[in-house]
């Protein structure tokens, strides 16, 4: 249901020029040519400089296929109904097949219009026109006849849209912060563990001990969890099932593993990913949990996950990668005396704990960024205009 002073409108009744496919075909390189937008380029921020190029011969040929500064591109297939504007330094740009451009007429807010085409409503009218067996995509004429909701009023979409830029300020900033955290933290690693025969840079013991080494298997016992059938896992529960993903398979009432245990995917796409788990967890066929440690638990898990892509790179096999519990057992460790151990996993810690509070602050931002979409977009809840914008 529309609300009072909105109206829903075609998107075709939206746009200053014909909504339009790309056309250029992905070529040869070329590095002094102009640039051009694939599906896989658009969502959110438009990455400038890794854009392939094309001849300028092709951009003269298909210039009907030209964005400009200002424009709205929208992804047709692949990740269909993402969408991104185009930033002023793309002086110019050529879209692919499987993008469209989106001009936004003057009698509407572009920023406005943006964040509607992002929001659930019309995400959802978006995808259930998508048709295709061999990939799925949304035609133009569909597209075009995507109903949006706009308020009658432009300076309130443009209020509405002035609201939605600062949370994503408020978003880039807090990404910023987990960026810089994991930097420092890479960093700090760098410099406290050794880089292949390289010596630490920086000694936390005034002990003269030298580092040792040693095999993983040595320093815990590496046993593989027990499968469950995805039937018997609930998508809520008081114990995750962790079986090889980044994030839990499922959830039971019954826990395998106690927590603070050291986990390492052992089949999947994500075979290799280290991770620890602070609850009791029920630990599935495809995951590795490590006991008994000989070590230091922090420190281990600060070796491990700073080596990651090294243990990521034992897997074998194409279908369904996997790593071997042989080849785990024999993942070399750098092993210095106990009280650096603790020192090291301590500061790693510390550090992971700065970064997990990040992460939390912005999915809080997110998960309220979203709810608040649902609301403004659609106008079930009115903002006033402040008077410095009735007017």
């Amino acid at each position: 249901m529309i609300p009072n002073g909105w109206r829903s409108l075609p998107l075709v009744n939206i746009t200053k020029s014909k909504i339009v496919y790309g056309i250029v075909q992905a070529g040869p390189h070329d590095p002094n040519g102009v640039p051009y937008l694939k599906s896989s380029d658009i969502g959110g921020r438009i990455d400038c400089p890794s854009l392939q190029r094309t001849s300028p011969e092709i951009h003269e040929r298909f210039g009907r296929s030209t964005v400009v500064p200002g424009d709205i591109v929208i992804s047709l297939r692949g990740n269909i109904g993402e969408t991104s504007i185009i930033p002023e330094d793309l002086v110019e740009a050529n879209l692919t097949q499987g993008t469209a451009r989106i001009s936004v007429a003057e009698d509407f807010d572009r920023d406005f219009i943006f964040f509607q085409l992002s929001s659930f409503d019309v995400q959802r009218r978006i995808h259930s026109v998508a048709k295709g067996s061999t990939f799925v995509e949304i035609t133009l004429e569909d597209l075009r006849k995507i109903e949006v909701p706009v308020p009658e009023c432009k300076r309130r979409q443009r209020y509405i849209a002035d609201l939605f830029i600062d949370w994503n300020r408020a978003i880039e900033t807090v990404e910023a912060l987990i960026s810089n955290a994991r930097a420092t933290k890479q960093a700090l690693m760098q410099q406290l563990l050794p880089q292949g025969t390289t010596p630490p840079k920086k000694r936390l013991s005034d002990l003269a001990e030298e580092w040792g080494e040693a095999r993983l298997g040595s320093l815990a016992d590496i046993s593989k969890g027990e499968q469950k059938g995805r039937a018997s896992l609930a998508d809520e529960g008081p114990v995750p099932v962790i079986n090889g993903g980044i994030t839990p398979s499922g959830y039971t009432d019954h826990h395998n593993t106690s927590a603070n245990t050291i986990t390492i995917s052992e089949g999947g796409n994500s075979c290799g990913y280290v991770a620890i788990i602070t609850q009791r967890f029920w630990c599935g066929g495809h995951c590795y949990a490590l006991k008994n440690l000989k070590v230091d638990r922090d420190y281990l898990f600060a070796v491990l996950k700073h080596r990651q892509s090294e243990i990521m790179s034992l897997r074998v096999g194409s279908g369904l990668p996997n790593i071997q519990k042989k080849a785990l057992s024999q993942f070399s460790i750098p092993v210095p005396p106990k009280p650096e151990q603790v020192k090291i996993g301590v500061l790693a810690a510390n550090a992971d704990k700065k970064i997990a509070a990040y992460e939390a602050q912005l999915t809080a931002l997110r998960q309220e960024k979203s709810a608040l979409m649902q609301q403004l977009l659609t106008g079930k809840r009115r903002v006033e205009l402040p008077e410095s914008r009735a007017v």
